[in-house]
């Protein structure tokens, strides 16, 4: 479940085909997972939306599934980006052996203030979800703004119960250096190792 406004899905597929049709750099938050990962690496893009990044990821080699619980931006990201396997699903429920995807993922994304829109107090088991579709060695890059409904503070309690551990902490996806004035966080997470 999402905590969005009516009409936010047809504005958010607008905006961003706006967007490509003017030849703004979407790529972003992808070439930085691009970056940490082997080539041909199974990458989730969790709350994928209209399909941006993991399309991006797809045109690149990797092998992609998007879940976003909106029928609505599954259907863009079908119809904008074919190749990636596009499903509907709540990330708080997420079972993808259930959707033919039973292969653990090298590296999950969760770009676009995804956490910010999950349904309150989900964020421990969305990550927990996460966790149980990730191999052994594998990452989770979680980006959102920090002047939203979600506090940073809540979101490591989150990680933390969700037995994970925060590696790095940026401010931007261009890896800007955190300071604690930022009003994004891009947060890399991996399992604790104790």
């Amino acid at each position: 479940m999402t905590d969005t406004k009516p009409g936010h899905s047809e504005w958010y597929i607008e905006r961003f085909r706006t967007m490509a049709a003017d030849g703004v750099d979407l790529g972003g938050e992808a070439r930085l997972i691009d970056a940490m990962v082997p080539r041909g690496a199974r990458i989730l893009d969790a709350g994928c939306g209209p399909g941006r990044v993991g399309a991006f990821l797809h045109d690149v080699g990797h092998t992609v599934v998007g879940v976003d619980v909106d029928s609505r931006l599954i259907a863009a990201a079908q119809a904008d980006h074919p190749g990636p396997h596009w499903i509907v699903g709540d990330l708080s429920r997420l079972d993808l052996a259930a959707e033919g995807e039973p292969k653990p993922f090298d590296a999950i994304v969760c770009a676009g203030n995804v956490m910010v829109f999950l349904a309150p107090d989900t964020e421990t088991e969305v990550l927990r979800r996460f966790v149980d579709h990730l191999t052994p060695d594998g990452v989770i890059v979680v980006g959102f703004h920090t002047d939203r409904e979600l506090s940073l503070d809540q979101f490591d309690a989150a990680v933390a119960d969700a037995g994970l551990a925060i590696e790095h902490r940026f401010a931007t996806w261009d890896l800007r250096a955190w300071h604690d004035d930022a009003d994004f966080a891009v947060t890399v997470i991996r399992r604790r190792s104790d």
